[in-house]
């Protein structure tokens, strides 16, 4: 244990000598008030600590001791429906010990040490383990079934192990190793959060993570196991998105960190996920989610470590076999924090005054998402699908935290401000996004909704693409000016963006759709399009077509529930065909 002393103070930078006995990374105590901090900067005997609390009031002299062991979380029994600081103190325990407000130095453990869990075993005295071998399950909630693993860097065989009721701390088994040493394996284990958990295999994500939201499973699909951003300026929907991704991503587990963000958007998702049903299970979403919680009132340096206290806690997860969601929101307020640190640091700045190193610790984080095969002798398949929210300032996606992450991510789902302000969410501009999974998920999607499905996307976003160029026609010299065919694609481009492309967050029925419901609702739009093409080649008017009554039930079939989906859409299709082979038979009449 290395002791220093304070030589300079600068926020939450402090300076302590004396220290050369301390590593890089290392958690540190500073002053009486017991702060913590960790070592971000060594030069000879000179630490620069990064400290998560308040500094006011710290001054020279005060000394500072290091505990030796890196910036780590607990792993264990306890975490779901929890809600942590940005260094993996729970906050409610927390409110119970202080009250309201955070005060300095306060020491708790992140796991709860007196709850008992009751633990069922798996495995049999005599048998051989590795780490990542699940030797018990601890049933956490009613939807979640928590294994307990073989921690890292521990094989040999099971020496004894016991069922029964026992807190996170307890010995549950104990493994003899070849060397013929014991060692205690209890249900908690305690992971670096810098470092990512091993695996044995990294799959290819070829399976898509169904949101429900139309315009990304149709338009630009996330892989399981995929990363993700969601840039846009203020005001234009990404804590919404980010918000309605956590509630129907077809994930088993949610993590969600707000990083840097107003507090009342925190308080949304605590006073919304308990009252959510979730639609796989019929309980309260937060039976399977994970909260961090670092607003924008809560220390800066903070920030920095909850994004990996967050994926830290995810991979664990995605250890046991589960497929998991991580959502940050947003990664602009974590470079944030680390620009100020780095100024702090007196580093030579990047561009605007970003830290050099942003792309490579952007990297660091979004790396450790993919579609793994875990450790153990019968490693499980698990996927850690990564989604983090972008903020940049005036909504300049040339701004480098921005255009960094976009160098990273396989999906950018850009949310357009003037989109938002014509009210139509969710507000991603169809003609910036881009998906580069989705010629990996097409097998899949056409094995498991339609073959035609990738055909019907393809036509409908040509049509929006053709929109976009008809409209500077339509500004310069008015609708009237185009042929009739045009017309068709411009009803037709509408038609996509306002009954397909819209949805509405707080409809119990349009707030999610299934892959089916997606494919038959493109399928009627689309229907419209080529069958009212076919329909002017015949001489039908425009005016005619435009008017036929079944059009109305084409802009309503998004309020169509699940179980009706088949039968309703297919009504409004027959008749759609009837309708528009009605106009054609009596063009047909009039000319002959």
């Amino acid at each position: 244990m290395s002791k220093g002393t304070i030589v300079k103070v600068s926020g939450p930078l402090v300076i302590a000598e004396g220290m050369r006995d301390a590593n890089m990374f290392d958690v540190v105590r500073v002053s009486e008030h017991r702060l913590i901090g960790e070592i971000i900067e060594m030069h000879g005997d000179k630490a620069s600590i990064q400290v998560y609390e308040e500094t006011a009031g710290l001054g020279p002299g005060e000394p500072v001791v290091s505990t030796g062991v890196p910036l780590s979380v607990e792993l264990g029994p306890g975490l779901i429906e929890n809600m942590f600081d940005g260094i993996q103190r729970p906050l409610e325990k927390m409110r119970e010990m202080v009250g309201s407000n955070i005060t300095r130095g306060i020491e708790v453990t992140s796991l709860d040490r007196q709850k008992k869990w009751k633990f069922v075993p798996t495995v049999e005295k005599g048998l051989k383990v590795s780490a990542g071998d699940i030797i018990g399950v601890v049933q956490e909630t009613v939807v979640i079934e928590h294994k307990i693993m073989i921690p890292y860097g521990i094989a040999g065989t099971i020496e004894k192990i016991q069922a029964g009721d026992f807190t996170v701390t307890d010995t549950v088994a104990v493994v003899k190793k070849d060397n013929g040493e014991r060692v205690d394996i209890q249900m908690m284990q305690k992971w670096p959060v810098r470092k990512g958990r091993p695996y044995k295999q990294k799959l290819s994500p070829d399976a898509p993570l169904i949101t429900g939201q139309r315009v990304i499973d149709t338009f630009f699909p996330i892989a399981k196991g995929g990363v993700a951003a969601v840039p846009g300026p203020f005001g234009s929907g990404k804590t919404v998105v980010q918000h309605q991704l956590a509630k129907w991503a077809d994930a088993e587990i949610v993590v969600y960190i707000g990083c840097g963000e107003r507090g009342n958007e925190m308080t949304d998702v605590l006073m919304e996920f308990p009252e959510l049903k979730d639609p796989k299970t019929g309980e309260s979403l937060m039976k399977r989610t994970v909260l961090i919680a670092n607003t924008s009132d809560m220390p800066v340096a903070a920030r920095e470590a909850s994004i990996y206290t967050g994926i830290t806690i995810a991979e664990y997860f995605r250890d046991m076999g589960y497929s998991v969601a991580l959502m940050a929101d947003s990664t602009s307020r974590w470079a944030e924090a680390l620009r100020e640190m780095s100024g702090r640091l007196e580093e030579m700045p990047g561009e605007e005054g970003y830290p050099a190193y942003l792309s490579s610790r952007l990297a660091q984080f979004y790396e450790r998402a993919g579609r793994v095969i875990s450790l153990g002798t019968n490693g499980r398949e698990g996927a850690l699908t990564a989604i983090g929210a972008v903020s940049p300032p005036g909504g300049d996606l040339s701004e480098p935290v921005t255009q960094a992450t976009l160098r990273i991510v396989k999906v950018f789902w850009g949310l357009d401000a003037a989109l938002a302000y014509r009210r139509h969410f969710p507000a991603v501009n169809w003609l910036l996004s881009y998906s580069l999974y989705l010629d990996r998920l097409d097998k899949w999607v056409s094995e498991n909704v339609s073959k035609d499905w990738g055909g019907l996307r393809s036509d409908a976003m040509k049509i929006l693409q053709e929109e976009a160029e008809l409209e500077e026609i339509v500004r310069l010299v008015g609708v009237d000016a185009l042929s009739s065919s045009d017309r068709v694609t411009l009803e037709s481009a509408k038609s996509i963006r306002e009954d397909y492309l819209h949805q509405n967050a707080f409809h119990d029925v349009d707030t999610y759709t299934s892959l089916n419901k997606q494919y038959r609702m493109l399928k009627l739009i689309m229907s419209f399009y080529y069958q009212g093409k076919k329909a002017i080649e015949s001489g039908v008017s425009i005016k005619d077509l435009f008017d036929i009554p079944v059009r109305e039930k084409i802009g309503r079939a998004k309020y169509t529930t699940e179980d009706q989906v088949n039968s309703h859409i297919y009504n409004i299709e027959t008749e759609l065909k009837n309708e528009i082979e009605s106009l054609i038979s009596k063009e047909v009449d009039k000319n002959a």
